[in-house]
């Protein structure tokens, strides 16, 4: 490390002031505190906290992020392969020529390293790309406001790639990262000062633009899954067209949709992932507790209803809470998405509010939407538009308390 440092501070010296690199400065200081603590913290108006920067914040989400990605790789290969042994045929793409001449015709769905190299396959690609693209764009924005380069894109590469399909075409990767950084960051001022999720606003811009590519029943498995006997369709799907019957069959448990061994995006499946990185997130006092259990409460009390309330033409009614809370992205947003220390609610108060509404308009969306299942997305978009009012609210009901109670 003494010897990374020596070479860092030998460069610095061509981008500081009157160097000859001084116009690229912003990337010499991304890498310098890359790998060391800077020397002040909580520079700037994002993240505002005691004793932990930018740098370490995403660190730590990067760390709550990894059994997601364990699961991203290894249940994509899982689905291709037990798709393949239901008789579909591999893809005809480079990841199964590749995978064939690294592990031969090994589609067992028994064994977790051909499982997991195969799924890797498909992730790995999506994360490069969206690191070269997004994080390009990033530092031209740097560059252009002559301002250092931090690391608050880091949590939004990782996130991303977990939210999509694996059969995601690259291109279309390119175009949705770009998407979410410059539109769903970049415009408002960079880091700190977006009021929606780049990663959502990059996935919300491919869903409307190529329907095709992230939804359906063909883009959740890598394989050729229009064969007689094996459907493509999530889970969620099939609960959206059958309601809670199509959960009934043997072959469809409930312990398999929270461990995450189901069709779905790469690294959204797995509920138990996703609890063990809220468990990292909420000790370390990153991840707000009152958004998640807000989140759950508002869920709650919108499938107790709906299940109350029934419907002889949409079966999706009845599908339970704890159904809900193990299909589709639900969990995965609650923990990732929803408690964005920047787009979220910041009051403890309107975190409660937030997380409850999030909760209550995800399940309103899944079932009285037919188009759409899967509501987790729109619902924290749509409320990352309402955090700032929220917190208004709540400041001006503290200080009207206060003025009350001064007065008497």
């Amino acid at each position: 490390m003494k010897f990374l440092r020596t070479i860092l501070d030998k460069q610095g010296k061509l981008f500081e002031k009157g160097g000859k690199l001084e116009k690229l400065y912003p990337l010499y200081e991304a890498t310098d505190t890359f790998a060391y603590t800077p020397g002040e913290t909580t520079h700037g108006p994002s993240h505002v906290r005691d004793a932990v920067d930018l740098k370490r914040l995403m660190f730590t989400v990067v760390v709550a992020l990894i059994p997601a990605v364990f699961m991203a790789m290894y249940n994509t290969g899982l689905q291709a392969h037990k798709a393949i042994s239901a008789g579909a045929a591999p893809l005809d793409s480079w990841q199964t020529a590749l995978f064939v001449k690294l592990m031969g015709e090994s589609f067992d769905p028994a064994n977790l390293f051909a499982c997991l190299v195969h799924g890797a396959l498909y992730y790995i690609p999506v994360v490069i790309v969206t690191l070269a693209i997004g994080g390009n764009c990033e530092a031209l924005f740097a560059v252009i406001r002559k301002h250092e380069i931090n690391e608050g894109f880091l949590v939004t590469w990782m996130l991303f790639p977990l939210i999509l399909p694996p059969t995601i075409p690259l291109w279309q990767v390119a175009m949705g990262i770009a998407f979410g950084v410059i539109i769903g960051k970049e415009i408002f001022g960079g880091t700190g000062m977006n009021i929606l999720n780049p990663a959502l606003t990059a996935r919300a811009f491919l869903f409307f633009a190529y329907p095709g590519q992230i939804s359906g029943d063909n883009v959740w498995i890598a394989a050729q899954t229009s064969a007689d006997g094996y459907s493509g369709a999530t889970w969620l799907a099939q609960a959206a067209v059958d309601g809670k019957q199509a959960l009934v069959p043997a072959d469809v448990s409930w312990w398999d949709a929270f461990v995450g061994l189901v069709p779905g995006s790469m690294g959204e499946t797995s509920a138990l992932a996703c609890l063990i990185g809220a468990v990292i997130l909420i000790l370390s006092g990153i991840g707000s507790w009152r958004i998640m259990a807000g989140v759950t409460v508002g869920s709650f009390v919108a499938s107790g209803l709906l299940n109350l309330v029934g419907s002889t033409t949409n079966p999706f009614f009845d599908v339970p809470f704890y159904w809900h809370i193990v299909l589709g992205g639900w969990a995965f947003g609650m923990v990732f998405m929803a408690t964005d220390p920047v787009s979220a609610a910041h009051t403890n108060k309107g975190r409660w509010v937030y997380g409850i509404l999030i909760g209550f308009l995800a399940i309103i969306i899944r079932v009285v939407n037919p188009a759409y299942p899967e509501g987790m997305m729109l619902a924290i978009l749509f409320m990352n538009l309402f955090a700032s009012f929220i917190d208004h609210f709540v400041v001006k009901a503290n200080i009207k308390r206060r003025r009350a109670r001064y007065a008497a």
